[in-house]
């Protein structure tokens, strides 16, 4: 009897031994997989979540797989990163096992892409500000137009349409500078912005909001399948 309680107990610390080594080996190929499945510019952070691994990595199913994009992964200008859940990944073991996975199935992927603020201002010029205004944005910005120098405060919105996030500005001032109503109007025009959000794996955008710290994209994907770029 006490033979067979000391197999137990060995089985159960190797099996706990082995768990984080297994873990760890499946999250380097899980990134060197989803870096081709995405044609991606680096390696991405990637943790395998749940526990025991090893019990799932028997089933073939991963609960919950957890992906940090880096803006060098995504081939993006700095400022731009993306933090994907994978939820339901499906992975033979055998083919784990070889090294022959060729694509892994997804039954649902969320996530959220964040474009900082500096990354914005810089698409619409060097001295322009962009900030969180409540549920909007403020942008403050000097622009030349008609003949006059401009420095501009304006307030607006941030949405989608289609893969492009835009800023759309509504209400905007002139600070202390006296300019025809018409000057005004034609330099609003200039604080207006479209920018592609560009990213792996056919995502699909489904919401925007202003964040503290960037405009935070909403993403996601049902049935998706990560497999090789040809």
């Amino acid at each position: 009897m006490r033979a067979l309680l000391a197999v137990v107990v060995l089985l159960v610390v190797l099996a706990l031994v082995a768990d984080p080594v297994a873990e760890g080996v499946a999250e380097e190929q899980a990134a060197r997989t989803l870096q081709e499945a995405g044609g991606l510019g680096g390696t991405p952070d990637v943790d395998v979540t749940g526990w025991p691994f090893l019990t799932q990595a028997v089933e073939g199913r991963y609960d919950e797989v957890r992906i940090g994009l880096t803006a060098d992964d995504l081939g993006q200008p700095e400022g731009t990163r993306a933090d994907v859940t994978l939820r339901g990944v499906h992975v033979p073991l055998s083919d784990a096992l070889t090294g022959t996975v060729q694509q892994v199935p997804v039954d649902r992927v969320q996530g959220t892409a964040t474009l900082t603020y500096a990354l914005l201002s810089r698409e619409l010029g060097a001295d322009t500000t962009l900030e969180r205004a409540g549920d909007g944005l403020r942008v403050t910005r000097t622009v030349e137009v008609l003949g006059y120098t401009v420095p501009l405060t304006a307030t607006g919105d941030v949405v989608l349409e289609g893969d492009e996030l835009v800023v759309v500005v509504e209400d905007a001032a002139a600070a202390g500078v006296d300019v025809p109503d018409l000057v005004v109007d034609r330099a609003v025009a200039l604080l207006d912005l479209r920018y592609p959000v560009r990213l792996p794996y056919d995502l699909q955008l489904t919401g925007v909001t202003p964040g503290d710290d960037g405009v935070r994209v909403a993403v996601e994907g049902t049935d998706v399948v990560l497999a090789a770029t040809a």
